[in-house]
Formats: C-alpha cells, structure tokens, sequence
C-alpha cells in the first residue's frame, strides 16, 4: 500500500464509520518503532506505522485507522480525545477501533541476549543484563548482597 491508499483508506473510514470527513494528510511513518499511529494536535495529520500493515495485515491497520480518528474528530469537535477520556473511549467503542496495538516488535528485537551478568557474592541470584548498571548503586533484590559483575559477553 502506498501513501495516497492509505489516504484514500482514512478518508473512506471516515465517511463510513464517522459519517465525517477527513481533510488533512494521512502518512506513513517508518520512524515509529512501538505506536501504531500517531495524531498531531497541531497540524491535524495522522502518522501511521507500516509494520502495523506488514506484520498484522490490513484487518489491524483499519483498527489503528479508526484509532487515530477518533483522536482527530473529537479533538476537532473540542470533546475529549485523549486516551482517558470517556468521549473517546466510547466512540472508541462504537467504531470498533484497537485500545492497543499489536506487538510490533520484529523477531530479531525480542530475543536480543543479555550482553552482562551479574551475580550476588552472598545468594547467588544471577542478574542478566542487556545493559551495565552501576554496582555502587544496586543490590541483590534478595537479599541485598553485594553485586558483582560475573562475565559480559
């Protein structure tokens, strides 16, 4: 799908499930890594992330699609849009919208192994760790022994 389906896409939505139009711009956005969409308050454009369509398929894009305009006709109508909100989360519901994105997260990114490991001197507890934390700083969370660093890798 390129940009200008995807406009179409929002615009379509709106008119069918809204009964409202949609008069700004619909985009793709490769730099968003854990949002399906995104709505700018101020510009009133909607961003949306294509791993959304190649991950999840068109059925989870026209959820986050109707995610984001609910977003964007309540904000322009001056009810509430923000995700808290009883208006929007009541639209929400009548449009058939996600509350939540499926995992975006690619294969590689969920199993990234630990590159530290940390050990307690007094329990024994092993702590892996993708990143190096301060051993001044922390302790065991079982018994607050000593921290040390056993081997990186």
């Amino acid at each position: 799908m390129n940009e200008q389906e995807l406009q179409q896409l929002v615009e379509q939505i709106s008119r069918t499930v809204f009964n409202k139009p949609f008069r700004h711009r619909a985009t793709f956005n490769r730099r968003l890594k854990t949002t399906g969409g995104r709505y700018h308050l101020n510009s009133h454009n909607l961003d949306f992330n294509p791993l959304v369509l190649e991950l999840h398929g068109p059925e989870e894009l026209e959820k986050v699609v109707k995610h984001e305009l609910c977003h964007y006709h309540l904000h322009l109508e001056g009810r509430g849009y923000r995700h808290r909100d009883a208006d929007f989360r009541n639209l929400l519901k009548e449009s058939g919208g996600s509350r939540f994105v499926k995992d975006l997260r690619g294969p590689m990114d969920a199993l990234v192994p630990p590159k530290w490991l940390y050990g307690c001197s007094a329990c024994g507890q092993a702590y892996p760790r993708k990143r190096r934390i301060d051993l001044k700083k922390y302790v065991c969370g079982k018994c607050r022994g000593k921290l040390n660093l056993e081997h990186t890798v």
